[in-house]
């Protein structure tokens, strides 16, 4: 035998292994996703879009401890409070450059009353830089809307804290 028809030998017996296997492969079901109608299943400690959580009576958990603003490490959050009439502490301003935000989840985990936390939501693209600057408003309506998944979110990852 030449050494060209043991290369033809080769080459032809990979090829057919390599149809055949494109043939196995064409009858099982799909392995992917079509992203934007269908979507997989998401963690319960994803960390995404930053909200701000209530009490089931509809005041604030923040207590302004500041301590979210101490430990983020690309300063990225602002705090002002004043004092209440029953002397604790509330939120005038509660600002989060999401362009800083590096996402790192420890202003999520310092906070000791689980008002700030980053929900389950990380399609939140903007036209503009300046929708990326979160407001307190801002950050109560996204607690708001996702406080049922939040809810069951925390309650899931209970376990590993």
């Amino acid at each position: 035998m030449t050494i060209g028809r043991i290369l033809r030998t080769i080459f032809l017996t990979e090829f057919i292994r390599g149809l055949l296997m494109a043939f196995k492969q064409m009858f099982k079901k799909s392995k992917t996703v079509n992203y934007p109608f269908e979507k997989g299943p998401i963690s319960p400690r994803m960390r995404g879009e930053h909200a701000l959580r209530r009490y089931p009576n509809g005041e604030e958990r923040c207590i302004a401890c500041k301590l979210c603003e101490a430990v983020c490490p690309a300063q990225a959050i602002t705090i002002e409070s004043t004092e209440k009439k029953d002397g604790s502490r509330k939120t005038t301003r509660y600002d989060i450059d999401m362009l800083k935000c590096i996402y790192c989840g420890l202003c999520q985990e310092s906070c000791p009353v689980e008002a700030i936390v980053q929900g389950p939501n990380f399609e939140f693209a903007t036209e503009t830089r300046e929708e990326l600057y979160y407001n307190k408003q801002k950050l109560l309506d996204n607690g708001d809307r996702w406080e049922s998944v939040l809810a069951k979110n925390i309650k899931l990852d209970k376990p590993y804290r």
